[in-house]
Parts: C-alpha cells; structure tokens; sequence
C-alpha cells in the first residue's frame, strides 16, 4: 500500500451560486473543513478500509472530502473517503456519518 504525503484542500468557489451558499447553522464548526488529500483518513466512525479485489491487498487512502452546507450534506455531517489500488487501479469509497 503507497501512502500519499497529505495536502489540505481548501474550498475556492468558481461561481456565484458556489460562493452564496449559506453555512451549516448546527454544525460543529470544524465540520465542512475536513477536505484533504493523502496523509491517513481521519474516519469518524470505526475504521472501514478497503481491500482490492484483484491484488487482495489493503487499497491506498487517496481522500476525503466532507459535507459542505445543510442543503449538501453527506449522511449528518459525514466525509466521504475514496481509496485506490494504484498496482491494479481499482477505486473504492466510503461514506461514514458523523
């Protein structure tokens, strides 16, 4: 399994209806900030990491990308993690609520 090295993402809206989204009104304020790229997953629930079907070998964690507002949120407030096998290139993802 590779391991990336972690970069964080940070939201850049490209339009107006991206930048007049409103915030989350209930959320913790760390929630929607969570993006990023390599480094380990930061899973909020117990841990689910998949394996290859092909190799059968642990799958590299690629990234996490969070909820972004209370009208896109992912399973209350949850973060989507993808994960790849960079030997056979087969993507995996997985969704944990929060």
């Amino acid at each position: 399994m590779k391991r990336l090295p972690e970069f964080r993402l940070l939201l850049d809206p490209a339009d107006d209806r991206a930048r007049q989204l409103i915030d989350f009104k209930w959320a913790p304020d760390e929630v929607g900030k969570r993006h990023k790229l390599g480094g380990a997953p930061d899973f909020i629930q117990p841990i689910e990491w998949p394996i290859c079907t092909i190799c059968h070998d642990r799958m590299s964690f690629y990234a996490q990308l969070d909820s972004l507002n209370d009208e896109f949120i992912l399973a209350d407030c949850g973060l989507i993690y993808v994960f790849v096998c960079f030997d056979d290139n087969e993507v995996a993802t997985v969704l944990q609520s929060g």
